[in-house]
C-alpha cells in the first residue's frame, strides 16, 4: 500500500524516525561522521591494528623517514609514529567524551534546578557558574591539576568541572522556555514531585539544545586536554598522547618534521569533525535554529 510518509523505506519494509531521516540528511553531519567514525574505530581497536608496541624503542631506526617498514616513521627513540597516533587518540577521545559526559551529569541537574526554580535558587547557582566561567578555561584546569595528582581521570574531571558551567547555562535557559508549558502545569497540577517534573516531563523537551551543546563541547575538551597533555599534565610518557606528543616533536621539528605533522593532522582532523556534527546537530535539533518548537 502506497504511503505518504517520507522516511518509510518500503523495500526493507522499515520506517525511519522523522529526525533520523533529518540527521542523516545533513551534510555536516555525514562529513564528520565520516571521519570521525573510523577514528573512533581505530582508536578502539588499538593494539589489534597497531602495528608495532607503541612504547618499543628501535634505536637502530631513530629518526626513520615515513615509509618502508615504519609507514609514518619514527621518533627520536626509534618508536612508531603510526602505533603512537593510533593509541594517542584513544587517549585523546577519552578526554574528550569522557570529560564532556562528566560536564553533561555536572551541568544538566544545575541548569534544570536553576531554570524551574527561579528566584534565589537560580541566582546562587548562575552566580557560582558565573564565577567559575570567569576564570580562563586553561588556567580553570591548570588550578584544578595543581591539587589533584597528575593523570589521565584527573585530566577528564578537570576539563569535565570546567565545562560544566556551560552545560548548566544552556539547561537553564531551555528550561526557562518550557517551564510555564501546559504539560508542567499539569503536571504540578497532579501533585507530581520536583524530581519526576524535571526529569520526566522538562528534561526530554530540552534534550535538543543539550545535545548541540554537548556535542561542540567535545572538540573543545579534546582541544583544551591536549593542552594540558602538550604541558605535561595528560597521561604522561611513555604513553602515546597526541598533545604531549606535539610537545616533544618541537625538539626535534628540524630533523623530525613527521614528528609533528602526524599527531597534529590527526588532532586537527577530529577536531573538525566533532565540530561539523555539533554544527549540524544545531541545524537538525535547536529550535532556535529550526523553528521546531515541542
Amino acid at each position: 500500500m502506497a504511503t505518504d510518509n517520507p522516511t518509510q523505506d518500503d523495500s526493507a519494509g522499515l520506517t525511519l524516525p522523522p529526525i533520523v531521516g533529518k540527521l542523516l540528511g545533513n551534510r555536516r553531519i555525514l562529513i564528520g561522521l565520516a571521519f570521525l567514525v573510523p577514528i573512533v574505530l581505530v582508536a578502539i581497536l588499538g593494539e589489534s591494528v597497531a602495528p608495532y608496541d607503541p612504547t618499543a624503542t628501535h634505536v637502530a631506526d631513530r629518526f626513520a623517514g615515513p615509509g618502508g617498514k615504519f609507514l609514518l616513521g619514527t621518533d627520536h627513540l626509534g618508536r612508531d609514529l603510526l602505533s603512537r597516533v593510533i593509541l594517542g587518540g584513544r587517549t585523546s577521545l577519552l578526554l574528550g567524551f569522557g570529560a564532556t559526559a562528566l560536564a553533561l551529569v555536572l551541568g544538566v541537574p544545575i541548569g534544570l534546578m536553576a531554570g524551574y526554580a527561579k528566584g534565589r535558587v537560580d541566582e546562587v547557582l548562575m552566580r557560582v557558574m558565573d564565577i567559575i566561567m570567569s576564570v580562563p578555561t586553561l588556567l580553570l584546569g591548570l588550578l584544578i591539576l595543581v591539587v589533584l595528582p597528575s593523570n589521565i581521570l584527573n585530566v577528564v574531571m578537570a576539563i569535565g568541572v570546567v565545562y560544566a558551567p556551560r552545560i548548566a547555562r544552556v539547561t537553564r535557559s531551555a528550561t526557562l522556555s518550557v517551564s510555564e508549558e501546559e504539560y508542567v502545569m499539569a503536571a504540578k497540577a497532579r501533585g507530581e514531585s520536583n524530581t519526576y517534573i524535571l526529569f520526566r516531563e522538562i528534561l526530554p523537551n530540552v534534550t535538543g539544545p543539550i545535545v548541540v551543546e554537548g556535542s561542540v563541547r567535545v572538540g573543545y575538551a579534546i582541544m583544551i586536554g591536549t593542552s594540558l597533555s602538550f604541558l605535561g599534565l595528560g597521561a604522561g610518557p611513555p604513553n602515546p598522547d597526541w598533545g604531549f606528543m606535539i610537545s616533544t616533536a618541537r625538539d626535534y621539528i628540524y630533523q623530525t618534521p613527521w614528528f609533528l605533522i602526524w599527531p597534529s593532522v590527526a588532532l586537527l582532523i577530529t577536531v573538525m569533525a566533532t565540530n561539523l556534527i555539533g554544527d549540524g546537530l544545531r541545524d537538525v535539533l535547536d529550535p532556535r535554529e529550526t523553528g521546531d518548537h515541542q
